[in-house]
């Protein structure tokens, strides 16, 4: 009389609903990445209440150009402008999808080393 043979663990089944799980991930995670996320920024709560009052608006379209408050400024120019938004100025910046990323690190980068305390960051589409 023939030993029974062990049966072992049959791993297929975990295999295939472990793929399952990591498809289901994968598309939420995808989902979320493409959605708005919004930033919240130090007082950014504070920024809402003085929208109103104090607001600059930084655009740079598609042609690296760039605009606060509609005034076309040089790229030479830039930063002595920015130099002289008080820190406490809520600066949104909007920057065309298809303008260069140095030109929107390049603001960031003015507004980091003048320590401002207030913006806020705003994609526009074509």
């Amino acid at each position: 009389m023939s030993m029974p043979k062990k049966e072992g663990l049959n791993v297929i089944p975990l295999i295939d609903i472990m793929l399952v799980l990591l498809a289901i991930v994968l598309s939420i995670s995808t989902f979320i990445a493409q959605g708005n996320i919004p930033i919240d920024l130090p007082n950014s709560k504070s920024a809402v209440q003085n929208e109103e009052k104090e607001k600059v608006v930084i655009v740079i379209n598609k042609d690296n150009e760039f605009f606060i408050d509609d005034v076309k400024i040089e790229e030479e120019n830039l930063k002595d402008e920015l130099e002289q938004i008080d820190s406490k100025t809520l600066i949104q910046l909007k920057s065309d999808k298809e303008s260069v990323y140095e030109s929107f690190v390049k603001v960031i980068d003015i507004l980091k080393e003048k320590k401002h305390e207030n913006f806020a960051i705003t994609t526009l589409t074509k």
